[in-house]
């Protein structure tokens, strides 16, 4: 599976002045603001936000993805790795020739789920894949397009995470280890794996 994010939030769009009083509460100092220090504070917000969609499968602010695959991991529904979904844009199966073939919404559907949104097909089986081609789907994914609607836990843990980057920002290995607060705070979000990762890929 390939996945690409296709869009990205705007720095505008990111908690930079909730960051900056956080890093004020932790510390006892005013951090002055400026162009420069905006961006490395967006800086450090992105890459935590990084993280923690990495670890939850949440995209926080909505964006738009394509996945491509192979083939589908099961014929009677395909998962996508992204929660949550508000709208999948397009299904294509590309050729081996390298023509395209577009298959309608009247051949699929979303089913709309926290941890585990899929694709379905609407009576049958997904179409058919022919060996050297793949599928191509573009979705959007997201909570929100303003940082207010990001879920209170993990607009949290993002504070906290990218505060600990900021403060940690010449130790490399200290973005390897989530801290124990931001996991305590995502742990509601991460998605059980079941059977296997059936309907995963």
């Amino acid at each position: 599976m390939i996945l690409v994010e296709e869009t990205t939030p705007a720095d505008a769009a990111l908690p930079v002045a909730e960051l900056r009083a956080h890093l004020r509460l932790g510390s006892g100092f005013e951090l002055v603001a400026s162009p420069e220090e905006d961006r490395a504070l967006a800086g450090f917000l992105r890459t935590a936000m990084a993280t923690i969609e990495g670890r939850t499968g949440k995209v926080l602010l909505s964006r738009a993805y394509r996945m491509v695959l192979n083939d589908w991991r099961d014929a009677m529904g395909q998962a996508l790795p992204m929660a949550p979904v508000g709208a999948v844009t397009g299904i294509v199966i590309e050729m081996p020739d390298g023509s395209t073939r577009g298959i309608g919404a009247d051949r699929w559907f979303l089913v709309e789920d926290a941890m585990r949104p899929m694709i379905r097909p609407r009576g049958g089986c997904l179409p058919h894949v022919p060996e050297g081609g793949r599928v191509v789907i573009r979705f959007d994914a997201g909570f929100t397009d303003s940082w207010a609607g990001v879920p209170a836990d993990l607009a949290q843990a993002v504070l906290m995470l990218a505060a600990r980057y900021y403060e940690d920002r010449s130790d490399d290995t200290a973005r390897h280890a989530l801290p124990m607060g931001v996991s305590a705070l995502i742990e509601r979000w991460r998605a059980v794996r079941v059977l296997a990762g059936r309907g995963a890929r």
